[in-house]
């Protein structure tokens, strides 16, 4: 099938080409970074109530 798939691009024009893989880009990086996503959202009534580490908490626990 990737083949196919493959043959059907590069029958595309440049423009064309350059739609595709903008889109691809677009698809690509919201499953990148959805884990990331998901656990800000997990982690943002900690944010709202203030329970995060400061810098100085982080190089404190990790003896540095």
């Amino acid at each position: 099938m990737t083949d196919v798939k493959m043959e059907v691009l590069e029958r595309l024009d440049r423009e064309d080409r350059e739609k595709v893989a903008y889109f691809v880009t677009l698809l690509v990086s919201q499953a990148k970074y959805r884990r990331l996503r998901e656990e800000i959202e997990k982690r943002m009534p900690e944010v709202e109530r203030g329970e995060v580490l400061e810098h100085e908490e982080i190089w404190k626990q990790l003896n540095i």
